[in-house]
């Protein structure tokens, strides 16, 4: 077990003196606080006067010296003693990386968040904080714009890594009938950016023209990974609760996006585009299923009406966020979902993303004839 710094937790008794808001202040747990998102949450609790103490929980050590570190995998039952003493647990230890064995992703998220919500709730904890994504209203062309928190959540499992926070989102319902006393707070972010963020939808900016689907109206909405832990704190600091959607005010139509990245659209029928995907991610060319298509096709843009009535705003526009986010994937190349090396990506930037998918929508019917020659 470690400690918090001895200055650090020094300079915190002289600010706020023994009676001051860090005494009063909960204790609070952050699991994968070693990087991205949880990096940066544990850093801003540990900063901040309304918290008492930070306990980091990752299979490594990160890098806040004020937080208190346990090093060890969310699905141990031997976590329920790391949470002994803390008030909030904030879970971000999900694993949502494109590449990862879906099977083996699934097993490790839901698994983690049942670990977590029990050992939660045997450890005397009164709040857990999941963390899921705006993704689970779906994206379907009759949707409100923008939809409401209590929204009906109409997604299918077909896109990365949303029948995980579907089933997450299934937990967080059933835990306080299963554990009374425990209060369960999700937050569900737009199209998250910062952070290392690498998801299908990050990558659809990386592409050297953006596939748009005949028919379709998409609407962007992106979450500021900062913003995010403005939200995250507000819900750990018990200022919100309830099932929380968070991005920016408004969304961007498609067009002003392209005018915005200066990207040029390829349009294709949704039926060849659909196809296409469903054929590369069924032989392992593309690590996006068809299904992650439908969330540029069209609108699951949030109102985040709950955390604006508590107070919170964002401090970030779409368009600024969709300004970092360029920023980010310079120099990045995607066809389909797959990234490319500079050797591949030279061949394919002049193609552009669409003809690039049809060549290997291609070469996918010239191998089913050669085997059925055989």
């Amino acid at each position: 077990m470690s400690s918090p710094d001895p200055q650090v937790r020094a300079a915190r008794n002289q600010s706020t003196g023994p009676a001051g808001p860090a005494a009063r202040g909960p204790v609070v747990a952050v699991t994968g606080a070693a990087s991205g998102v949880g990096a940066l949450l544990t850093a801003r609790l540990a900063a901040s006067a309304e918290v008492r103490q930070v306990v980091a929980i990752d299979e490594r050590r990160g890098e806040c010296a004020a937080a208190q570190w346990h090093v060890l995998d969310v699905r141990d039952p031997a976590i329920a003693e790391k949470l002994r003493g803390a008030d909030v647990v904030v879970h971000l230890a999900l694993d949502l990386d494109l590449e990862t064995d879906a099977a083996a992703r699934t097993a490790y998220n839901v698994r983690g968040t049942q670990t977590v919500l029990t050992a939660a709730a045997a450890a005397g904890v009164h709040r857990v904080v999941l963390c899921t994504s705006a993704m689970v209203y779906g994206a379907l062309p009759d949707n409100e714009l923008p939809l409401s928190e209590d929204a009906e959540l109409r997604a299918t499992a077909e896109a990365t890594g949303v029948g995980d926070l579907l089933e997450i989102e299934r937990l967080a319902r059933r835990a306080p009938r299963a554990h009374p006393g425990l209060n369960v707070t999700v937050v569900r972010p737009a199209v998250l950016v910062g952070g290392g963020a690498d998801t299908a939808l990050t990558r659809y900016f990386e592409s050297p023209r953006l596939l748009v689907v005949a028919g379709s109206r998409p609407a962007w909405q992106f979450c500021h990974v900062h913003d995010l832990c403005g939200a995250l704190e507000y819900a750990a600091l018990e200022k919100v609760d309830g099932e929380l959607a968070v991005g920016c005010d408004g969304w961007l139509e498609q067009e002003e996006v392209e005018e915005l990245t200066s990207i040029r659209r390829m349009e294709l029928p949704s039926a060849v585009a659909l196809g296409a995907a469903a054929r590369l991610h069924r032989i392992g060319l593309t690590p996006s299923p068809a299904g992650d298509l439908a969330y540029t096709m069209y609108p699951w843009v949030v109102s985040g009406s709950r955390l604006h009535d508590a107070g919170w705003r964002p401090k970030y526009t779409n368009e600024e966020v969709l300004a970092e986010l360029l920023a980010e994937v310079s120099g990045r190349h995607t066809v389909a979902g797959r990234r490319l090396g500079r050797k591949d990506a030279t061949a394919a930037g002049a193609a552009g993303a669409t003809v690039a998918l049809l060549g290997a929508a291609a070469v996918v019917r010239r191998a089913r004839k050669a085997r059925r020659r055989i």
